[in-house]
């Protein structure tokens, strides 16, 4: 399958996705997995439709790593700075990486103190997208590789199916 083209790439990823994520840890040869769901949502309806927009990433599910089965989840703000592009900020307003889906494919890098992060993200379909994430340095090293499907049918997003707590 290619990569197809996104016009609007807050456009594309507002809604519900289901998420199964393979983890690789090399530094304690550990495979770990996820699997959870991931929705991407508006403050109120239309308001990330413009440049400076915001809207708010969730996932939640299950992780299995070693010994460990127990809930995780992760949280991240896009902010629209273009229509096909988007600066993703951690939850607690740091900048992270900005997001470029206009050719379907996207590629980045991200320091994280004496780390690297490299993050590619590939649209399947318009409803299935892959990411892949390398992260290495004195503090870690593993891969993850996660497929993303879309919940339902593709539609204007109503309210979100569940608020962060």
């Amino acid at each position: 399958m290619g990569s197809v083209e996104i016009v609007d790439a807050v456009g594309y990823l507002l809604g519900n996705w289901w998420l199964s994520r393979s983890i690789e840890d090399h530094q304690f040869g550990i495979h770990a997995s996820f699997q959870g769901t991931a929705e991407l949502f508006e403050d109120e309806p239309g308001s990330s439709s413009v440049i400076g927009g915001r809207a708010h990433y969730v996932e939640k599910g299950e992780l299995h790593y070693g010994s460990y089965r127990g809930p995780a989840c992760r949280r991240l703000d896009y902010v629209r700075s273009g229509h096909a592009t988007t600066m993703l900020y951690f939850a607690d307003g740091r900048p992270f990486v900005d997001l470029d889906l206009r050719n379907g494919t996207w590629r980045t890098s991200h320091p994280c103190g004496d780390d690297h992060h490299e993050i590619s993200t590939l649209i399947r379909s318009s409803t299935i997208m892959s990411e892949s994430w390398r992260v290495w340095g004195p503090s870690t090293n593993y891969e993850a590789e996660t497929t993303f499907t879309r919940m339902g049918p593709i539609a204007k997003p109503g309210p979100p199916l569940q608020h962060p707590v």
